[in-house]
């Protein structure tokens, strides 16, 4: 058996941790590429901890990232997500993952896809081609690559990090429709053996339900811990994200939906209340709107991802949805706060005539590995 040793890089970009490759690099055969990438993870793995590679035996950080010279003249880089399966190594391209964004400049740097001044900031110009919409990157530049140090804090990891501004432009409709596929902001999921659950199916950034956690017997404030122990609720949460999967048109039938694991995502929302992060720090009622939850590649998240940040932030602005009712009506004209598991998440929407022109979050990456991986070929 051979080695393959190919150039990449391995960045964490907000709270989540992948591999960055020139899609140039790699075979042009998808099952072939497929099988490769998910051999340079560790997966597939039935024991799911990816121990013979470079993912971790988590959803936030089984990811791959192919990047490319963008042909467009309103872009600078190519940015194309894959989600790897830890245990079956299917890999899902159906998604974004907006963590990961704030990495995509840093490593298309490393990877000479795009050239970087001496010091000062450079404007990256992402396009991302899983949902053909684009991003804005501020990448912070020190002595010629991305600044490694800085004072930007995230809940949910443990050191501060160079900031990164992400401006995610026309988040609505990544999957090609509306904001709301079905055409209204609330409808209401059965699966088979189920009581009606009313649901947002929204679609901004990546597609998202959301639904009340009272609905699922839950507080809302529940550590991932415990809920990943509880076999019945996490069969009750896929068969509420398949049946979703279909009403939004991204799946023919609950079958395929089982398939297509990174999206969509499903959330659940309650009220604001004192509770404590997975770290025991305490947060009060009073510092966020509302608490989250959601589920990624079949796991309770330990803190909240990306795209499904901004999904939230765009059922939040809109009347009739879950959110906009726990709420109250609409919240518009300032950030929405929530708790996740992990601390506390704001996102900050940019509305132009009732639509979302952009959704902005800062994070931050760092480089921890650039060089050569040896993947068995």
């Amino acid at each position: 058996m051979s080695v393959l040793r190919l150039p990449a890089s391995w960045l964490r970009g907000g709270s989540s941790k992948g591999v960055f490759l020139r899609a140039a690099d790699l075979p042009a055969d998808p099952e072939e590429r497929d099988r490769l990438l998910a051999r340079l993870l560790g997966s597939p793995d039935p024991y799911g901890r990816q121990t013979d590679g470079l993912g971790s035996g988590v959803s936030s950080t089984s990811k791959v990232v192919l990047l490319s010279r963008s042909q467009r003249p309103d872009a600078d880089i190519d940015y194309l997500f894959g989600h790897v399966a830890i245990e079956s190594g299917r890999i899902d391209w159906s998604g974004s993952c907006g963590n990961l964004s704030a990495a995509v400049g840093p490593a298309a740097i490393l990877a000479g896809l795009i050239a970087a001044p001496e010091a000062g900031e450079l404007l990256v110009r992402i396009w991302q081609v899983n949902t053909a919409k684009h991003i804005l990157a501020r990448v912070p530049i020190q002595d010629g690559l991305p600044a490694q140090h800085g004072e930007h804090s995230q809940d949910g990891l443990a050191f501060p990090g160079a900031p990164i501004q992400l401006d995610f432009l026309d988040p609505a409709g990544s999957s090609g429709g509306p904001l709301f596929p079905t055409g209204q902001p609330c409808d209401l999921l059965a699966p088979e053996g189920m009581a009606p659950v009313p649901a947002t199916l929204i679609d901004a950034a990546n597609p998202l339900v959301i639904v009340a956690a009272s609905d699922l017997g839950l507080q809302g404030d529940e550590h991932p811990a415990q809920l990943n122990q509880d076999a019945a609720l996490l069969a009750r949460l896929e068969a509420l994200r398949c049946q979703a999967s279909v009403r939004m048109g991204l799946a023919p039938d609950a079958q395929a939906a089982g398939l297509r694991t990174a999206t969509p995502k499903l959330a659940w929302v309650a009220p604001a209340c004192a509770h404590l992060t997975q770290d025991g720090r305490a947060i009060a009622a009073h510092q966020v709107d509302l608490l989250a939850r959601t589920v990624s590649m079949g796991k309770v998240h330990q803190g909240f991802t990306g795209t499904g940040t901004i999904a939230l932030g765009a059922a939040a602005a809109m009347a009739g949805t879950v959110l906009s009712r726990l709420l109250g009506g609409p919240l518009q004209g300032r950030p929405l706060r929530f708790a996740h598991p992990g601390g506390i998440n704001d996102i900050e929407l940019q509305m132009q005539a009732g639509r979302i022109a952009a959704a902005r979050l800062t994070r931050s990456a760092r480089v921890l590995m650039h060089g050569e991986v040896w993947v068995p070929a």
